[in-house]
């Protein structure tokens, strides 16, 4: 399939009224091309398009979280350089949506961004779709992927809401021949007003095989990837444990349509570790300081997530605008949940649960 380089979000009016024009054009270049080469006069240059297999990439969809009554960001990512732009509306046609541009996703954020969308009004379902700008060639940009959520009433009223934790652990994988991992699409039914996802977002210290034999002599047959193939030592491997999730696309469907809140445990790195413990696991073979692994996880977590005090770089993946977590907060939440939620300080999201607790 390919596509007409058209500026980028063309109103769809004017998308039809080129594209139109465009299909004219070709037929009159066609009907008058023999006699223009009959004349002698050279033959007209074709119309640039642009394929498909050109243009950034947006292999995860997109994903929102951090909403409040004005407030909320949105995630995303590509596979090359290239800028995030986001346009809402409180309207699925996108009458009067508003345009953000908003930072490049390069390579040192694994070309993942993110956008904070401020003033939205409260109680409102917001519609959001997502495009990435090619930097090399700017008249080139991805297919749009599209979202949605709602911002809390300033009224009281009851709300939904679904948790969960532990994500592929043990090695069980997605098996795409029993359906992936479906519990995201049982909870998307539910039309929840958002998403507590309670810890243990990958099993950094689990590979995933390609088959695991069930007790009764059949196979569960896992999608794999090259990162899974081992535990996570480097920051690529940590990258990808995260993006293995996000291949299913059940879980897919979820992000672009409920909130995420998310929390930090000890799996992301690996079970039960310590600041400063040295491994003594013949698995990891080039790097053994905990301290440093869950440096890069935490790296890895923040990159792939749409939080909003998320800050471990000040390139593309950071938002346009960061909320600071107070100290005190901070005790509080961990006091409650005896969890670290994504956006504290680097302290505070650096240390898991000691063994045994």
């Amino acid at each position: 399939m390919t596509h007409y380089r058209f500026p980028l979000l063309m109103p769809r009016r004017s998308l039809l009224r080129a594209g139109i024009g465009a299909g004219t054009g070709l037929a009159v270049g066609s009907a008058g091309l023999g006699a223009a080469r009959a004349q002698g006069a050279p033959a007209p240059a074709p119309a640039v398009v642009t394929s498909d297999a050109l243009r950034p990439q947006v292999p995860y969809g997109a994903m929102s979280g951090d909403v409040t009554a004005d407030r909320a960001i949105v995630w995303s990512k590509t596979d090359r350089s290239a800028r995030m732009i986001v346009e809402y509306s409180t309207t699925e046609t996108f009458k009067d949506a508003r345009r953000i541009v908003g930072p490049a996703a390069l390579e040192d954020t694994d070309f993942t961004a993110r956008v904070d969308l401020g003033g939205l009004p409260a109680g409102q379902q917001i519609f959001y779709r997502v495009v990435f700008q090619d930097l090399k060639d700017v008249n080139t940009s991805s297919a749009p992927v599209t979202g949605s959520f709602r911002t809390p009433s300033l009224a009281r009223r009851d709300i939904t809401f679904v948790y969960s934790g532990d994500e592929a652990g043990q090695g069980w994988g997605i098996n795409p021949e029993w359906g992936g991992y479906k519990l995201y699409e049982m909870m998307r039914q539910a039309s929840p007003d958002f998403f507590i996802h309670s810890g243990d977002q990958i099993y950094a210290d689990g590979p995933i095989p390609a088959e695991v034999k069930l007790d009764d002599g059949t196979l569960w047959k896992n999608l794999t990837t090259e990162a899974k193939s081992k535990v996570a030592e480097s920051l690529a491997e940590y990258r990808g444990a995260f993006a293995y999730n996000l291949m299913d696309e059940h879980k897919r469907r979820f992000m672009a349509e409920v909130p995420f809140l998310v929390q930090w445990d000890d799996h992301e790195t690996r079970n039960n570790w310590y600041p400063g413990q040295i491994l003594d696991d013949p698995r990891y073979k080039n790097e053994r300081s905990l301290s440093l692994l869950s440096a890069r996880s935490k790296r890895a977590m923040f990159e792939y997530n749409r939080c909003s005090t998320c800050s471990c770089s000040t390139s593309g993946a950071t938002a346009a605008r960061t909320r600071p977590t107070s100290r005190r907060r901070l005790r509080r939440s961990r006091r409650s949940s005896g969890r670290s939620r994504c956006g504290g300080s680097s302290e505070a999201c650096s240390r898991p649960r000691r063994p045994g607790k």
